[in-house]
């Protein structure tokens, strides 16, 4: 990299003020370069450049986005907050003693190059997170997004991404309980493979990060350390593909799930043993960010000898050991008398356990390597004061445009196009990727696919349990991101609450393109501020979250989307309500106001590949009353199920619920009203739910009561081979025939299932 023989030390660079270095290679700027030197006093080494160029890399420091994150921390923090912004991941309590902590985060370019192994390592690092704050993980989810559904390209993605996801999932041990799956154009050559995790611990057991106690000693935890990964986050995750893709598959890092379980196991029992002052997993930026952040969260000196880290390959240099990412390592800060039992219950778990450092007075970060200082350095300026810019912004030049172009002539409903919009991918069923995943591992999973929101008990003794779901409309952001994102929240606020679950924090994971694109920049300014006054507005806390940027190809931007997860809380999930209808003769309601909003909507692009006008308008005060409404309903036993309306409106919705048990219904659509507004309009505010004959007065009265629109639409009607879905005078269809055509897309696009 010096173009020079021999090791790099600190000593020679003070020697070598003027040997030039590859900084604009590694992703660094002019000014950025020339303050690292300031900050240093000198040139950096090698070790120091490759540290610097990570840490200092989008992905890592959020230098373009942190100005417009801010106002997430500004937000109330409400009484159940009890680790917010700036740890692994946000912690609350949620009563009993219990406390969970959640997180979203993106494994976006890595999976487009190496699909299996991007998505499966994404997997690893959020649940690495999760352990990271003392917390058992018991669940995860998977929003994704990629290109058109029959693009040769997606294709090759899909299917590894999948089998990537449930290949390292199903082998920690973990429910998938939910998620996403798009198809849009947009994302060809940049699916979204954001991954979630949750975690429970109690709540006076959260560990955090920081390496504080001069004396203690700095274990490296987990499998050995390897070429796999190097670049990961300064190359993939913080710059563009070309037109061609990438080609740098050893930027990708490479799992085991084996050894991760092993790692969870160990490092939960030295958690309840007290044995760990400071912990924190090397996922991204790997041993340099570990090594920095709990420095720097300690305000402390630290010395670290690399030679003792294993190693795969015997021939690596410093630099690459530190930037190396490979899976399945954790850093802990352990006090010496702590060490012994620390190192016997790794060798316990069959865990390599090695002390690599100590804590040390001062605030300096030093690094040697065989005896020699490869790196000294203030470890903040890595971690904690890395450039942050106020980009410009511009709104997009065609905005006006996309948003005046005229909407296509509504059709006529009939049978066909019910048919064709069940079976199409968007709206198609997801069973084919779902079943690759284990649902109900640890057998406390309540609710999943294919539910508003997954639910899972957290005590066996009480019932208490959580619900989560992750939403996010790329369309509707691109027509309008402050409302686009808004829209996220409130379908994701929706969806728990139609569980019967009370929303108590969000997460989120910002998909947007190039940060050095001012429309873009526009786009994610509007997004961020119509999150957060969202969040104002529903009284529920952001707990922390992940940018993704750079997800374009070349000149071409993905839709800006914003991936909105929503915590919720049941006090006992034997009242969770479900999707499906339960019985014959029971009465559907839909609440709230249907309004002739189409423009972004799914019968817009899946019938004409149309995206214009504007997204539904959002009423976040009339959110709040309908999560209200919903959870009173299902802690008063008054609903039987209840399905939130999005993507593909009362149509899908209708379709859903009654193929979740093979459940007909007969429906009338309220008079006067056009047969295609009230069927494919995609107003937000809306649930359909079913109730009991004798408890219709009750709910319909209590919605009164609290100024929530409900109409009666129908009953529930018939089950087995007479089941069917009757629209009085637009549509008689038989659930088998529905559910033939929903289920047929995704395996005649992606072949069938083993053993299917």
């Amino acid at each position: 990299m010096t173009g020079t023989t021999g090791l790099d030390t600190v000593h020679r660079a003070v020697e070598t003020p003027d040997e030039p270095q590859p900084y604009a290679d590694l992703g660094l700027e002019d000014d950025e370069y020339a303050r690292i030197r300031e900050v240093l006093g000198r040139r950096p080494t090698q070790a120091e450049l490759a540290m610097y160029s990570i840490m200092w890399s989008e992905h890592c420091s959020y230098k373009s986005s942190k100005v417009h994150l801010r106002q997430f921390g500004e937000l109330p923090k409400g009484d159940r907050m009890l680790v917010g912004m700036g740890e692994n991941a946000g912690v609350v309590d949620v009563g009993e003693g219990l406390a969970v902590t959640f997180k979203v985060e993106s494994h976006n370019h890595p999976s487009y190059v190496e699909p299996y192994q991007g998505a499966a390592t994404g997997i690893g690092g959020i649940v690495r997170d999760i352990l990271t704050m003392g917390a058992r993980p018991v669940l995860v989810m998977d929003p994704l997004r990629f290109g058109d559904a029959d693009h040769p390209d997606t294709a090759r993605v899909l299917p590894g991404v999948v089998a990537g996801i449930g290949g390292y999932g199903n082998c920690l041990g973990l429910p998938n309980v939910g998620g996403e799956v798009v198809f849009d154009p947009t994302y060809q050559g940049n699916p979204l493979v954001n991954a979630l995790c949750l975690g429970v611990l109690p709540k006076d057991r959260i560990q955090l990060s920081a390496a504080r106690g001069v004396g203690n000693v700095v274990v490296l935890l987990g499998a050995k350390t390897g070429r796999d990964g190097i670049g990961g986050v300064s190359v993939l995750a913080s710059a563009t593909f070309d037109e061609d893709g990438p080609a740098r598959r050893p930027s990708v890092q490479v799992g085991d799930p084996f050894t991760e379980k092993l790692l969870i196991e160990s490092c939960l029992e030295m958690f309840d043993a007290g044995l760990v002052a400071g912990i924190q997993d090397l996922g991204g930026a790997g041993l340099t960010c570990a090594l920095t952040e709990t420095a720097a969260a300690g305000r402390s000196g630290m010395r670290a000898h690399l030679d003792r880290v294993p190693l795969r390959e015997a021939s690596m240099e410093p630099h690459e050991v530190l930037a190396s990412e490979s899976q399945e390592r954790m850093l802990a800060i352990v006090e010496p008398g702590k060490l012994p039992q620390v190192l016997a219950l790794a060798q316990k778990w069959g865990v390599l356990a090695t002390a690599i450092g100590e804590v040390v007075e001062g605030d300096r970060l030093e690094v040697l390597w065989h005896g020699e200082v490869v790196v000294d350095v203030p470890p903040g300026s890595l971690a904690d004061d890395g450039p942050v810019y106020e980009r410009p912004t511009a709104r997009p030049a065609d905005l006006d445009a996309l948003r005046a172009a005229p909407e296509p002539a509504h059709p006529e409903v009939d049978a066909d196009l019910v048919l064709r919009m069940v079976a199409s991918p968007n709206l198609c069923s997801r069973r084919w990727v779902v079943e690759q995943y284990d649902r109900v591992v640890l057998g406390n999973s309540v609710l999943a696919w294919p539910e508003d929101a997954g639910v899972v008990r957290l005590s066996e003794e009480t019932g208490l349990g959580v619900a989560l779901a992750t939403d996010g409309n790329g369309r509707f952001t691109r027509l309008d991101p402050y409302a686009g994102a808004q829209l996220a929240l409130a379908e994701a606020y929706r969806n728990v609450a139609a569980t019967g679950a009370v929303p108590i924090a969000v997460t989120n994971c910002l998909n947007f393109g190039s940060p050095e694109d001012p429309e873009v920049m526009w786009q994610f300014a509007e997004a961020t501020r119509g999150l957060a006054d969202g969040c104002r507005a529903l009284g529920i806390p952001v707990t922390g979250g992940n940018v993704s940027f750079y997800n374009q190809t070349a000149e071409t931007a993905i839709n800006p989307t914003p991936v909105i997860g929503v915590l919720g809380l049941l006090d006992d999930v034997a009242r969770r309500t479900p999707i499906g209808f339960q019985e014959p003769g029971e009465v559907l309601l839909l609440l709230g106001e249907t309004r002739a909003e189409l423009g972004g909507s799914e019968w817009a692009w899946a019938e004409h590949r149309h995206l214009g006008g504007t997204p539904p308008e959002v009423d976040l005060d009339r959110e709040r009353l309908l999560g209200e409404v919903l959870v009173a309903g299902s802690r008063d036993g008054m609903l039987s199920s209840a399905h939130d309306l999005s993507d593909g409106g009362l149509a899908q919705a209708l379709v859903e619920s009654a193929l979740a048990k093979g459940v007909g219904a007969r429906v009338v659509l309220p008079a006067g009203a056009t047969p295609f507004v009230q069927l494919y309009s995609e107003s937000a505010g809306r649930a359909l739910v079913t109730v009991p004959r004798s408890e219709e007065l009750r709910f319909t009265e209590m919605c009164s009561a609290r100024g929530l629109p409900c109409t009666r639409v129908g009953v529930t009607d018939g089950t087995g081979e007479q089941a069917r879905l009757d629209v009085q005078d637009v549509l008689d269809l038989p659930l088998a025939r529905l559910r033939e055509a929903h289920e047929a897309t995704l395996p005649a696009l992606f072949g069938p299932l083993a053993g299917s």
